[in-house]
């Protein structure tokens, strides 16, 4: 039978709860506090923004289009394209319009949905480039088998398997964040409700559920990155017995491009994760989240499809058909 708690530990939870419940929005970081700064980082935004909407418009309109780009590598690149324009507009519209109008409020529901919407599209996206390293793999080192091991059905469940992976992720860190008493204000060191920022608001003694959910976030990235260098390691075995000098150059031309985007991708992420409070500071907490979060819808397109040939004539032949009809 457990003993009643104190009469002053039930009053400080009691005004804990009290405290989280009563915060009704929450006040993100600001670019700069110089108006003109705050403009150039709007503008800078929309450009980056506008470019990114624009790349990976075109690569999922012109995979969409074009039949002969039906095939599994193409059917992830659009995958990849709808999970960056996602991203991508979860986080920079809203700084770009606190920026813009000189504010910083964002509302408890519109953080709580911006924390759940970019949790889920990145976990979604890290396990999705896993699933597009298997194919390059299996391409590579196994092309008669490629058809059977990536038939339509197979490219379907693992492209699911993704989105449902990176759906899970972020109903467990949302539940977990918002579930937690917050007495430590409301102003978020970042320019979006990013999850470690959010706990650093708690003052619960919920460690044990904490450190769980960090686990389980560390394990996935970190078993995603060690499959995609394994993969990438068998395929630079293979190109390396390719006679054609050319052959060799186009394809680490291909591959290394394509490892430093998702090194750039999983490091920040993870040191935004697991960083000590002793070494953070805003502006440190800012360029990381503008490298795991900005950086990789911008660059992906040209990375993985603008590089393509067939992508590029397929784009070309549709802009023409454009053309014509007008």
């Amino acid at each position: 039978m457990s003993l009643p708690l104190p009469p002053s530990v039930l009053h400080t939870q009691r005004q804990q709860m009290s405290n989280s419940c009563s915060i009704s929005e929450f006040l993100l970081l600001a670019f700069a506090n110089i108006r003109e700064l705050q403009l150039l980082h709007f503008w800078l935004f929309l450009g980056i923004y506008l470019a990114a909407l624009l790349a990976n418009g075109l690569v999922i309109t012109t995979v969409a289009c074009d039949h002969r780009l039906h095939t599994p590598m193409y059917f992830f690149l659009l995958n990849l394209a709808l999970l960056d324009l996602g991203a991508i507009s979860t986080t920079v519209p809203k700084a770009m319009a606190n920026s813009l109008w000189d504010t910083r409020a964002i509302s408890h529901p519109r953080c709580a949905a911006q924390v759940f919407l970019f949790t889920f599209l990145i976990s979604a996206e890290l396990c999705l480039l896993t699933v597009m390293a298997y194919d390059r793999y299996v391409a590579i080192c196994k092309p008669l088998h490629y058809g059977t091991l990536l038939g339509t059905r197979a490219c379907v469940h693992m492209a699911a398997a993704a989105w449902g992976c990176g759906f899970l992720h972020a109903v467990l860190h949302t539940a977990n964040t918002f579930s937690l008493p917050l007495c430590q204000g409301n102003a978020v060191d970042q320019c979006f409700c990013e999850v470690p920022q959010i706990l650093k608001l708690s003052c619960s003694d919920a460690y044990l559920r904490e450190v769980a959910v960090l686990v389980v976030s560390v394990c996935l990235a970190f078993g995603c990155f060690v499959f995609i260098v394994l993969s990438y390691g068998q395929i630079f075995r293979a190109v390396l017995r390719i006679p054609c000098k050319q052959g060799r150059h186009k394809a680490f031309s291909t591959c290394l491009p394509y490892l430093a985007v998702v090194s750039l991708f999983v490091s920040t992420g993870m040191i935004a994760c697991l960083k000590p409070p002793s070494i953070s500071s805003p502006s440190l907490d800012l360029l990381v989240a503008v490298l795991y979060s900005v950086v990789p819808p911008a660059v992906n397109p040209l990375i993985y499809s603008m590089r393509n040939h067939e992508i590029k004539g397929a784009l070309r032949k549709l802009m023409t058909g454009c053309f014509q009809k007008q």
